[in-house]
Order: C-alpha cells, then sequence, then structure tokens
C-alpha cells in the first residue's frame, strides 16, 4: 500500500487557528460526555449510598471485564428536550466484553427521574437492540426503571416503534439465540416488568429489586388490598415462589457477578476480526484539529485526515486519478482491513461510478466498507443532468443500499441533501454511524435554504421583509444542522472526538458480525 504524502504545515497561522476553533469543540464535547455517564445530583447519590445501591456507572464498570474498551451508543440521546433530563435521556448503552464475550449493555439510570422512558430513551434502547440483533450480540439489561413517562404516555406507549416494541424485540431475539439476560436492581413497573419477564435469565438482589405489573398504591386503588412492595413483588417473592427470576443475590455485586457467569454459557458472537499486525499511524491524530477547525467554509483535503486514521497511513487507492472528488481505496484500522469511501469534493457522474465500483469490490471480497462523509451533494447544472447525474448517483445509491458488507459512516464535515444517502446516511442502515463535533447534517446548508426560500417567496424582492425572512430561516438551518441536535434526536450513534476516531472504528468493526457475502443488487440504469 502507498503511503499518504501529508503536505500540512503545522507551523502556519492557518493551522494554530484551526486548531484553537476545534478545541472549543472538544472541551463542549468532553463536558457533555462526563455529564451523560454521571448525570446523578448528590441528594441522589446519597440516598443510593443509603440503600446499598451502586451508580450506573459503577455498575457497567463492575459487570464488564477490566480490559475491556467501551463503545458508548447515544450518548447524547434527548439533550435539551426534555425538562430537569440530563443528556442520555435516563438510559446508558454500550457495547464492551463480559467475561470475554461483546455485549450490548442497556442499563437504567434510577438518577434521571427515577429511570423513566421519555420517547427518546425508548428510540435509544430501541437503537441499542436493533445493534445487538444485527450482530448476534448478547444483551444485558440493568433494570432499575419506573417505567414510561406518564405525561408523555401517547409518544411513549402506542405507535409500532414505541415502549411494547422493546418486547417484541427481546422474543424476536431469544428465537435467534441472542441471549436476553436481566438483571433487576430496583424497580421494575407496570410495561417495564416485561424487560425480565422477556429475559432467558432473571437475577434479582435482595431488598432492593422489584417487579409487579402494579404497584402498592395501584393494588390498593383497584382492590383494596394493602401490600408493600417487597412482599408484592420483590426479589424473594419472585425467586421462591412465582418463579419469574431465576438467581437471587445478595446484593448488587454479586447480581452482577451472576450476570458474569450467565454470559460465560452464550455463544460466541461471529464478529469480524482484526487480519493484520495493527500500526499507528504516521502522523498524530491531534493534528486533525488543525486540519478542520470549526468553518466548514474553509475546505480541507481529506488524505490528510486519512493519513490520521488508517494503519501506517496507508491507502491502497482505486481509480486514483478519475472521479478524483471522491477518494476510495484498500486500508487497515488497527489491524482490520477495510475499504475507504471518502468525500474530497463535491459528486459528479466519475465520482459516483468510481465509488459503485469499490463498493462491488469490497462486497466480492467481504471487506466492511467506512464511508467518510464531507459532502455538499451532487453537481447541478444542465451539462451535468444531460451527462446524467441523477442516473449515475442512483447507480451509487443502489449499490450501497444492496451491500452486505458491514457499512460504517463517520461524517467529519457538511452532510447535505442526495450525498448523505449516497455516502450511507442514517436511511441506509450502516452498522454503526458516528459524527464529528464540527458536523452538520441537512437537506442542504443554511444559506443556500435562505436563499433557495427566498425566492420562491418573495421573487426578486429586496425589502427588509425579505432579509428578516432570510435571517430566520438561516437560524433555523445552522440550529437544525447542528451535530447537537442530531445526535439528541439519535439520527447517529454519537459525536466522538477525532483523536478518538481510530479506536472508536475499531470498536465498531470489533462489534460488527460477518456478513452473507451477496453479489445480488437491483437494476443499475445503464
Amino acid at each position: 500500500m502507498s503511503l499518504i504524502k501529508s503536505n500540512l504545515s503545522t507551523n502556519s497561522q492557518d493551522f494554530e487557528s484551526r486548531t484553537k476553533a476545534f478545541n472549543k469543540l472538544s472541551k463542549k464535547l468532553a463536558l457533555l460526555y462526563q455529564q451523560s455517564c454521571m448525570p446523578e445530583t448528590e441528594e441522589y447519590i446519597a440516598k443510593a449510598r443509603k440503600r446499598g445501591k451502586l451508580l450506573t456507572e459503577e455498575r457497567i464498570t463492575r459487570l464488564i471485564d477490566q480490559d475491556s474498551s467501551i463503545l458508548e451508543i447515544c450518548p447524547f440521546a434527548g439533550l435539551d428536550l426534555y425538562e430537569g433530563v440530563p443528556p442520555g435521556a435516563g438510559i446508558r448503552t454500550c457495547i464492551a466484553k463480559v467475561s470475554g464475550r461483546t455485549c450490548m449493555i442497556v442499563a437504567n439510570n434510577p438518577g434521571v427521574k427515577g429511570g423513566s422512558y421519555f420517547p427518546l430513551t425508548v428510540k435509544k434502547h430501541l437503537r441499542a437492540q436493533q445493534i445487538a440483533r444485527e450482530n448476534k450480540l448478547p444483551c444485558i439489561y440493568l433494570v432499575d426503571s419506573g417505567g414510561a413517562f406518564l405525561p408523555l404516555q401517547s409518544e411513549v406507549f402506542p405507535d409500532r416503534e414505541n415502549f411494547g416494541r422493546i418486547f417484541f424485540n427481546q422474543a424476536q431475539m431469544s428465537r435467534e439465540g441472542i441471549a436476553q439476560i436481566s438483571v433487576v436492581l430496583g424497580s421494575c413497573t407496570a410495561g417495564g416488568a416485561y424487560v425480565p419477564a422477556m429475559s432467558d435469565q432473571v437475577i434479582m438482589t435482595k431488598e432492593n429489586a422489584t417487579i409487579y405489573l402494579g404497584g402498592p398504591p395501584l393494588v390498593k386503588a383497584a382492590t383494596g388490598e394493602v401490600v408493600t412492595d417487597q412482599d408484592l413483588g420483590g426479589a424473594e417473592v419472585h425467586c421462591f415462589k412465582s418463579g419469574l427470576a431465576d438467581y437471587l443475590a445478595e446484593d448488587e455485586i454479586h447480581a452482577l457477578e451472576l450476570a458474569r457467569a450467565a454470559i460465560k454459557n452464550c455463544n460466541n458472537c461471529n464478529l469480524l476480526v482484526a487480519t493484520e499486525n495493527p500500526e499507528e499511524p504516521k502522523h498524530s491524530a491531534e493534528e486533525i484539529y488543525g486540519i478542520i477547525g470549526d468553518d466548514l467554509k474553509k475546505s480541507f483535503e481529506v488524505r490528510e485526515v486519512l493519513a490520521r486514521i488508517l494503519d501506517g497511513s496507508r491507502l491502497e487507492e482505486f481509480k486514483q486519478n478519475w472521479g478524483t472528488t471522491i477518494v476510495c481505496g484498500f486500508a487497515a484500522i488497527n489491524g482490520f482491513k477495510v475499504g475507504i469511501i471518502a468525500n474530497d469534493g463535491i459528486l459528479f457522474s466519475e465520482s459516483a461510478l468510481k465509488a459503485t465500483h469499490f463498493i462491488q469490490l469490497c462486497n466480492q471480497r467481504n471487506i466492511p466498507i467506512i464511508f467518510v462523509q464531507n459532502i455538499v451533494g451532487f453537481m447541478v447544472g444542465k451539462q451535468y443532468e444531460h451527462e446524467g447525474i441523477a442516473k449515475h448517483g442512483a447507480k451509487l445509491v443502489n449499490a450501497v443500499a444492496n451491500a452486505t458488507v458491514p457499512k460504517i459512516t463517520l461524517v467529519i464535515g457538511g452532510s447535505y441533501g442526495a450525498g448523505n444517502y449516497a455516502m450511507c446516511g442514517r436511511a441506509f442502515d450502516p452498522k454503526f454511524m458516528f459524527t464529528w463535533p464540527n458536523s452538520r447534517i441537512s437537506v442542504m446548508g443554511a444559506e443556500q435554504a435562505a436563499s433557495v426560500l427566498t425566492q420562491i417567496k418573495f421573487g426578486a424582492d429586496t425589502s427588509k421583509e425579505v432579509a428578516n425572512f432570510q435571517n430566520q430561516i438561516r437560524e433555523k438551518y445552522e440550529a437544525e444542522g447542528s451535530p447537537y441536535y442530531a445526535t439528541s434526536r439519535i439520527w447517529d450513534d454519537g459525536i466522538i472526538d477525532p483523536i478518538d476516531t481510530r479506536k472508536v472504528l475499531s470498536l465498531a468493526l470489533a462489534s460488527s458480525s460477518v456478513s452473507q457475502n451477496s453479489n445480488n443488487y437491483g437494476i443499475f440504469r445503464m
């Protein structure tokens, strides 16, 4: 493979200004990540300690292998959407190794509104299950939740992709041999009781754990019966009387040990493995800050980014001298062989055809594809329409949709319009999709949207009213194009720091199942 030649001047004023700007983005990201992992108040922590309960972060740390890395999934879900709810929507979802096996962990956080399920909590839980099912990862549910957030019940309860889908997924995964293990560490009420009830194995802790369809207040209101929560549905009730639980744990640490033991008996996942010796890039990942900056109007060369992510900074380029606004080639990331498709400008017909051809090669050879997005879309204009840009772009979209190898998408800049689709955006089911804190996802840029919508509504009018309208559109698109707006709504699997990109991509690859090789595609319009 050829070494990517870097022409970056780290002593230039431009490099320094971009680095300074990106440092601010990185600090904001780190602060939000800390809030996501440790959202509990001091008041809740004191209460938990008194009851002998661990915090969610501590539960996960005790559960996973000591040497395991953690791949966070949607850590900023629900950001700024619900009053008094920190980033994460009251649930932690991550991939890590437990007893040597790669598992999906779904952990309620009772320190956030009692572990209640908001609409984005449900969506995050379902996304974790989707990843687990696609990659055949055993699921461990650390249950401590009051169930659905009742004030928003119409957005949580009735629809196809709402609360009930969690239990549907558990039933289907269990049928497919994907282990479902629940560790009940606190409350588990009403519909939430079906998380353990639908699990293959259930562990409950003494004194703190409860499972019931209706709690003591509801029982009293419905039947007049007065009963304590433990007498109604405590661990001893379900271990000795109902048979709902399989293991009685003395405390949380014991419960997590029992979960680790249960995972030892699960089938191994058929996951990708590194086939080459890992090699650090020749250039420092910290230099990416100075390449990117925080202004997408300032261009950068994608090869400079790749040189700081790929093993040995090497890339075996495909059709290097044709369709030059897209970079395709074979490389390795931490020993995993991958195909790289990275934007280096707008998409022309040649770019689309080149990427389509390359996807066919990767699919035939069973090589995972990493899509690196920084795209304003396809080229427009009379000349390009006559050349068949829509037809050739459709070939690329077809190839992306039907490729059966693992696909992972990384948005390092803009992700606009049809370019988002052609480069394996969320709608095209990449196994994982991550963004950088400078990225933008939108149907078009703010300036373009303001110009187009103003022209449609006002024509050639240039009055003050028009200027105000333009500003409103511009502000709306800027706000809705923010990576935090996107990640809050789970349009991706998380915002990551560029410095962590190699680690995150290698963890995502290591969590991806080996695909069934297929070269079947739809009709390519010729």
